[in-house]
């Protein structure tokens, strides 16, 4: 195993948003009624839901996913519509692997995370690191923003060339390369990356210095609750 570095380590402890909770200390909740579904809000966005498929680190599709849809708090999904206006005139589009997070499923994460025999994935998303130390270091842990209903995971995709943008890296790769500001990609990558960053940030959402997909709306509406309802459209019912 390749010596885990400082900044890799920081990357461990942010991903899913340390410091960790208890269990019993965590303020859940099923109450989808302050969500939309994005596709309602953000009609030119395009949605490749990465844990309803089993392209991701776990390599099943993910509990709590039960059809590939994007919700969001309504707060966070009319600021994601000033993005996507913005770099719609620009000649892009957001395409978003995901945005609300079950609680189920983080725990379907630390369920894998403990199952050190399964690593399926590893080539893809966590090469440099063994599997064992993905929960120790908090690459996996109790609890994520994504579940607070504000948090968005997404790149560009331009509709010049009809395809994704190239961001140097891919999405839920565990290391410094996925690092916004990563010196070892190229000019046009690190410049890609920019785009998405600052038109997010013009438009209210905070970015994670360790992912360059990752945005969390600033002022967001729950800051302290996790919310638990899985993500089918029967949640959404009387929204």
């Amino acid at each position: 195993m390749k010596r885990i570095t400082a900044a890799v380590l920081l990357t461990a402890m942010l991903f899913c948003g340390f410091p960790a909770l208890a269990a019993d200390e965590l303020k859940l909740s099923d109450d989808a009624s302050d969500f939309v579904l994005v596709t309602d809000v953000v009609p030119d966005v395009i949605l490749e839901i990465r844990y309803y498929s089993t392209y991701n680190f776990v390599g099943d599709r993910i509990d709590g996913y039960e059809q590939p849809l994007a919700f969001l708090t309504r707060e966070a999904a009319a600021a994601l519509k000033e993005v996507s206006d913005d770099l719609v005139a620009k000649g892009y589009r957001l395409k978003i692997y995901d945005a609300y997070r079950p609680h189920k499923a983080v725990l379907h994460f630390m369920k894998w995370a403990k199952d050190v025999n399964d690593a399926r994935m590893k080539q893809y998303f966590y090469p440099d690191l063994e599997k064992d130390v993905l929960f120790p270091l908090g690459y996996i842990s109790d609890h994520s923003g994504h579940s607070r209903g504000s948090t968005v995971d997404l790149t560009l995709f331009d509709m010049a060339t009809e395809k994704e943008v190239d961001m140097g890296g891919t999405f839920d790769y565990f290391g410094e390369l996925s690092h916004p500001d990563y010196k070892y990609i190229t000019e046009e990558q690190y410049a890609n990356r920019m785009i998405l960053r600052e038109a997010m940030l013009a438009h209210g959402f905070k970015p994670l210095p360790e992912e360059w997909w990752h945005f969390t709306l600033a002022n967001e509406p729950y800051p302290d609750t996790y919310f638990t309802f899985p993500i089918n459209i029967s949640s959404l019912a009387g929204n």
